[in-house]
């Protein structure tokens, strides 16, 4: 198949992610790559796990799957921490750092953040250089000198594409943490017609319902996953 519908920052959010499956299930799209950060600030980690794991061909590690392993002093990390199994680390310790597609003779290259870290976050608004150094090879793509025609990636929770003479960039958003618009959002690449091109498909879901399950579980910081799910306000803002 052709299609491939690009899922990533699920962020313990199951309510979404379940609205965002079915919404690709309806489409007749059976691949599905995820770009990372699968928990976190939402409270059903464990969950996504297991709906990412069943359903996903292919998925990389965002910054809250690598720092979510280590040991921390922060009560509000133990939270997540001990409402995962043993499986659950074990499954985010397995996974690899960035994807290449080749798709219609060009080399498609996904990762979480950058090519160079799971943590180095790149801004639509970020200077020209920086911006275009998201084409780059490194050490973690290990790659050789070819450079992608198509670079897609995560963390920053909103959806954007630019074309330069390097190639495409672009952001697939959020399913469960967006922050552009308060609706889940992903991405489908679609390489049927003999050329690549992305959409990128909003979809509703029952925020209320996501927000009564945090509640109910005694998550921390309840009021700014609130701001978050129902007005799309960054915390950190």
């Amino acid at each position: 198949m052709s299609k491939i519908a690009i899922i990533a920052d699920t962020h313990g959010n199951a309510t979404a992610l379940e609205a965002v499956l079915s919404d690709i299930e309806t489409r007749g799209i059976t691949r599905i790559f995820c770009l990372g950060d699968i928990i976190g600030k939402g409270p059903q980690g464990s969950k996504c796990i297991d709906l990412i794991q069943k359903t996903c061909e292919r998925v990389i590690r965002g910054n809250w799957d690598v720092f979510i392993q280590s040991e921390t002093d922060s009560d509000f990390l133990k939270w997540f921490q001990t409402r995962m199994t043993n499986e659950d680390f074990s499954y985010l310790k397995s996974l690899e750092f960035h994807i290449d597609l080749e798709l219609n003779g060009e080399l498609i290259r996904m990762f979480h953040a950058s090519p160079r870290s799971e943590f180095e976050r790149i801004l639509p608004w970020h200077d020209i250089e920086k911006r275009l150094s998201m084409f780059d090879a490194s050490d973690y793509t290990n790659s050789g000198d070819r450079t992608p025609d198509m670079v897609i990636y995560a963390d920053i929770h909103t959806t954007f594409l630019q074309t330069y003479h390097s190639g495409i960039l672009c952001n697939v958003g959020s399913v469960g943490n967006s922050l552009d618009l308060t609706s889940a959002s992903y991405g489908i690449l679609d390489g049927s017609s003999g050329t690549n091109s992305i959409q990128f498909v909003r979809v509703e879901y029952d925020r209320e319902k996501e927000l009564r399950i945090a509640k109910e579980m005694g998550l921390p910081d309840f009021e700014k996953y609130y701001n978050e799910i129902k007005y799309a306000k960054y915390r950190n803002a």
